[in-house]
């Protein structure tokens, strides 16, 4: 039997090196892979090129690692909720390479399916296709990096003639992913919202990381219910299900309503 088990988080990132490209699960901030994030803040890693749908808010997630100044390049589709992170994009401290959702999802799965690139409607006749956004300020106002411009090809498609531009696979050193359920082989169960980048993420590191709230052992997860296969899973630590779980916008109301 493969055991793919780490007694610690600390233990489970020891050898994340600094400068190293990592991709990190979850949405919003459900599934943010929190005990792994802490260890790495920890141990000091630094120069960090992280890859993640967003970067937490200011003190939770991601956002940790922003705050000590531990990460060089965020590459992610949303970074609203996250004072610092303006704070530091505006600045010309952090570079961002700011991608759509959906390619931003696609471009995970390719590079953890061995695809190079692919084609896709998504941004054709905007920046996105002819560059000029900016990745990096000077901290004056001006742009020090600007995107680059991506290859744009007409197909035909049922039909109808489209352009389509080509966007590159994403493949990190690391992905670190939450889990709600795994087993010691690397099989995991994620939970609603946390699957929606958590797996492509996974998929995309050449080392991948899972925290998990109930580890249990092989053969007792449902084989289809399994959201990722233990293969792409290479480390496995068990945090407990009173692993905390913050809230992005709380919204309540008063009276009668």
């Amino acid at each position: 039997m493969i055991d793919k088990t780490v007694p610690t988080a600390a233990e489970a990132v020891a050898d994340i090196p600094d400068g190293a490209s990592i991709a990190v699960g979850g949405f919003g901030l459900s599934g943010n892979p929190i005990a792994l994030i802490e260890a790495l803040l920890a141990q000091g890693t630094t120069d960090l090129s992280v890859v993640s749908n967003n970067c937490g808010v200011d003190d939770w997630g991601l956002g940790i690692l922003l705050r000590a100044h531990r990460i060089r390049k965020m590459t992610s589709s949303y970074v609203g909720e996250n004072k610092e992170f303006e704070r530091q994009f505006l600045s010309g401290e952090l570079e961002l390479e700011l991608t759509p959702q959906g390619t931003l999802a696609e471009k995970l799965r390719a590079g953890g399916s061995g695809i190079g690139a692919f084609f896709t409607q998504t941004g054709v006749g905007t920046q996105v296709a002819d560059g000029g956004l900016p990745r990096r300020y000077d901290g004056a106002g001006g742009v020090a990096v600007a995107s680059p411009a991506k290859a744009v090809q007409t197909f035909t498609v049922g039909g109808a003639a489209h352009d389509y531009v080509l966007e590159e696979a994403i493949v990190t050193d690391y992905a670190l992913v939450h889990a709600l359920r795994g087993d010691r082989h690397g099989n995991l169960v994620f939970n609603k919202a946390a699957r929606n980048f958590s797996p492509l993420a996974a998929m995309a590191g050449r080392v991948c990381i899972a925290q998990v709230e109930d580890l249990v052992e092989p053969g007792e997860l449902d084989p289809d219910s399994i959201h990722l296969p233990g293969i792409f899973v290479h480390r496995v630590i068990e945090v407990g299900g009173a692993t905390p779980k913050r809230i992005e916008k709380r919204t309540t109301t008063t009276g009668d309503n």
